[in-house]
């Protein structure tokens, strides 16, 4: 099965692509959204505008069905 890289559907903050990363490479997305927020800092806001152009550019994760435990945790975050 081929891996793609998709912006997450259910795990997400602010659009879904630190989430999308961190499954992509099978790493805790929180993680990523930490190294993220230091990215922030660090490089004066530029990685803010990277992060939008990831937005806007990777695709939001397709629908498919879910099981009963994520139906479950769509229903509990609303």
């Amino acid at each position: 099965m081929e891996k793609r890289l998709y912006r997450s559907r259910n795990d997400r903050v602010l659009s879904g692509v630190c989430a999308g990363l961190g499954n992509y490479f099978n790493i805790d997305p929180v993680l990523v959204r930490v190294l993220a927020v230091i990215l922030g800092f660090v490089s004066f806001g530029t990685f803010l505008l990277l992060y939008l152009v990831l937005a806007l550019i990777i695709p939001l994760e397709p629908e498919q069905a879910l099981t009963p435990r994520e139906e479950q945790t769509v229903i509990d975050q609303k």
